[in-house]
C-alpha cells in the first residue's frame, strides 16, 4: 500500500507480542479524572475485551484454555462471559454435567459447578486476562425473550451478589450487571441495584462495575448517578451496516459525573446483518469500523465479539441466528488480530489523554460510511484521524503544538505505518490515501513527538527475540510499547 516504513511502524513491530502474566493481576480503577481505567498503580489500562458468553458453561477446561489463549496473543485482556449462562444456562449442564444451583434457587449455588468457573477465572489471570464476569443472563430477571426462567428478586439478587463478591473477593474481575436485557419496570430496577449491593457487600470494593444493556441502549439511561455504577457500557448491537455508535459514545463521554464509556457489544464478525443471512455477514472492516469510530469518540476500551465464539458453536450444536463456523476456527478470523493492532496504536498514542477532536476537520465529519472520527491528545501534540473509506480530509494544522508535525498512515488490517510527510503548524492540509472504498479504512496519525516508548500494563513477553527490552522488563509483567 505505502512504500516507506515510519518510525511508528518500526516501534510497534518491534514489540508485537501480548502474552501472559507472570504474577498477580493489579487492581483497576477508574482514573481521577474520570475518563479512563487504570491499575491501582497508576498505569492507564486500555480495555479490549472479547464476548465469551457461554465460557463458563459450554467449554471444559482444555477448550477453555486453548480459547484463553488465543485470546491473550491477539491482545485481549478482558473476556466477558456469563456465570448463568444464555443457552439454558440453568438447565443444562456444562460438559462436567453440573448446573449452577440446586433447584434454580439462587440462595443456593453448585460448588462443583463454580470450581469449574473458578479454574477459568485463574487460568485467564495467568495469562494476563480479566473476566468481565456476569452474575447472570438477563432472562433469569426478565425473560422477555429467551429460555429462562425468571428466578431472582430483589433479595435473592442480594444474597447471590454478596456470594459472587466474597467468592472472587480478590480474583481480577470486573462486575458486569445486565446481560443483554434492560430493567422495564421498578422490581427490574432493584433486583439490578440489589444485586449490585450484594456485590460490594461480599467484594468490599474490589472491583469494578457496569452494566450491559441490550441492543440499541445504554447504561447511563438508568444508572449513571447511581455510586456502584463505575463505568458506562452500551451495547450498538447488530441491527444494521454503519450503526453510528460514535453518537452514543460522544452522548456518554459529555454527562456529568464524568465516567469512563465503552460499547460493550457491536456488531460481531460473522454475523448475519440484522439476524438475516440475506442481508450480508458483518466482516473485520465492520468491526474495525466500530472499533475506531468509538474509541477516537471518547470511549475508554472497546469489545470485540464474534458471533460463532459468544456461542462456542460447533457442529452437532443447534447454531443461534444461523452461526457457521466452528469456534474454533472462527477464534483464528481476522477481526479479532485487528483489535490487537488498534490496542498497540493506542497505547502508543497515550490513549488516556486522548479527547474527541472534531475541530481538526476542515468540513463537517460526514454520515454514514464516510463518517470522520477524529481524536486529539489533551495537549495537542497527537492526533488520529479514522477515514473508513479512504477519503481525503483536511486538517487544521494550525490546532497543533510546536513548528511541524509529522504524519503517518496507520494500516489498521495488518498493523504497519508508513510515512507521509512532515509539515509547519501552519493552516491546513488536505490528506489523501492511496486507495478509497470499502474496506479500504485507513488512521491517519499526526504528532510533533517521538511514539516514545511507555510502559503499559500488558503481560510478560513470550520472546525477546529481535526485542528492545531489556530480558529484566521482558520477563516481567509490563511491556514497553
Amino acid at each position: 500500500m505505502f512504500r516507506h516504513l515510519s518510525f511508528l511502524s518500526a516501534l510497534l513491530c518491534a514489540c508485537p507480542l501480548f502474552a501472559a502474566d507472570s504474577g498477580e493481576l493489579p487492581r483497576l480503577r477508574v482514573s481521577q479524572n474520570g475518563r479512563y481505567l487504570e491499575t491501582d498503580k497508576g498505569e492507564p489500562f486500555f480495555y479490549l475485551g472479547d464476548t465469551a458468553w457461554e465460557l463458563f458453561h459450554r467449554l471444559d477446561r482444555d477448550e477453555a484454555e486453548l480459547y484463553l489463549k488465543n485470546r491473550a496473543e491477539r491482545g485481549f485482556n478482558v473476556i466477558q462471559a456469563v456465570v448463568l449462562a444464555e443457552l439454558d444456562g440453568l438447565n443444562t449442564p456444562n460438559p462436567y454435567g453440573d448446573r449452577p444451583l440446586h433447584d434454580n434457587d439462587p440462595t443456593r449455588p453448585n460448588e462443583a459447578y463454580f470450581r469449574h468457573v473458578d479454574f477459568v477465572v485463574d487460568k485467564a489471570a495467568s495469562l494476563g486476562i480479566y473476566i468481565g464476569m456476569l452474575p447472570t443472563w438477563g432472562d433469569k430477571w426478565n425473560k422477555k425473550w429467551g429460555v429462562g426462567p425468571e428466578i431472582f428478586t430483589p433479595e435473592n439478587a442480594a444474597a447471590y451478589g454478596e456470594f459472587l463478591g466474597k467468592r472472587y473477593h480478590d480474583k481480577p474481575i470486573i462486575w458486569i450487571l445486565g446481560g443483554d436485557r434492560s430493567p422495564e419496570n421498578d422490581t427490574h430496577l432493584a433486583i439490578i441495584r440489589a444485586m449490585a449491593k450484594g456485590l460490594r457487600q461480599g467484594d468490599g470494593g474490589n472491583h469494578l462495575m457496569t452494566y450491559h444493556p441490550q441492543g440499541g441502549q445504554n447504561s447511563a439511561t438508568w444508572f449513571h448517578d447511581d455510586d456502584w455504577l463505575d463505568f458506562n457500557m452500551f451495547q450498538s448491537g447488530h441491527g444494521a451496516a454503519n450503526i453510528a455508535n460514535y453518537t452514543t459514545t460522544l452522548s456518554n463521554y459529555q454527562l456529568k459525573p464524568v465516567k469512563p464509556t465503552l460499547d460493550g457489544e457491536p456488531r460481531y464478525e460473522d454475523h448475519p446483518i440484522n439476524w438475516k443471512p440475506a442481508n450480508g455477514w458483518f466482516d473485520e472492516y465492520d468491526v474495525r469500523q466500530a472499533a475506531y469510530w468509538s474509541v477516537l469518540s471518547g470511549a475508554s476500551g472497546h469489545t470485540y465479539g464474534n458471533h460463532n465464539v459468544w456461542q462456542m458453536w460447533q457442529t452437532g450444536r443447534k447454531p443461534i441466528s444461523s452461526a457457521r463456523t466452528p469456534w474454533r476456527e472462527a477464534i483464528l478470523q481476522p477481526g479479532a488480530v485487528q483489535m490487537g493492532h488498534m490496542r498497540r496504536l493506542l497505547e502508543s498514542c497515550r490513549f488516556e489523554q486522548l479527547e474527541p477532536g472534531p475541530e481538526l476537520l476542515v468540513g463537517p465529519a460526514g454520515n454514514g460510511a464516510d463518517h470522520v472520527s477524529v481524536a486529539r491528545t489533551t495537549d495537542r501534540r497527537v492526533a488520529l484521524v479514522y477515514l473508513p473509506t479512504g477519503k481525503s480530509v483536511e486538517i487544521r494544522l494550525d490546532r497543533f503544538e510546536g513548528k511541524t508535525v509529522r504524519a503517518e498512515w496507520f494500516d489498521p488490517h495488518n498493523g504497519s505505518a508508513t510515512e507521509a510527510g512532515e509539515f509547519p503548524t501552519q493552516g491546513s492540509k488536505e490528506f489523501k490515501p492511496q486507495e478509497h472504498g470499502r474496506g479500504h479504512d485507513v488512521v491517519l496519525v499526526l504528532r510533533n513527538e517521538e511514539p516514545k516508548p511507555r510502559l503499559v500494563f500488558v503481560g510478560a513477553v513470550q520472546s525477546i527475540e529481535n526485542s528492545p527490552l531489556p530480558r529484566s522488563l521482558a520477563n516481567g509483567s509490563i511491556l514497553v510499547l
